[in-house]
């Protein structure tokens, strides 16, 4: 009978661990992807800011 209990709370635990765990493993991934993005855009944006504009096309319409 005490093995029944013992499950019963048991496998709460378990499931609460590997939700907090899964969570964790999420946040990594997107803080690491994160990082990577912001890191190529500042690279973009210092090798755009280096080139000239692009001249604008012949009979462009402005508003």
């Amino acid at each position: 009978m005490y093995g029944g209990d013992l499950l019963m709370m048991v496998w709460p635990a378990v499931a609460l661990l590997g939700f907090l765990f899964l969570t964790a493993l999420v946040i990594a991934m997107g803080t690491q992807s994160t990082a990577r993005y912001e890191q190529e855009q500042r690279a973009a944006s210092r090798s755009a800011a280096g080139r000239p504009a692009a001249p604008e096309a012949v009979g462009a319409a402005r508003a």
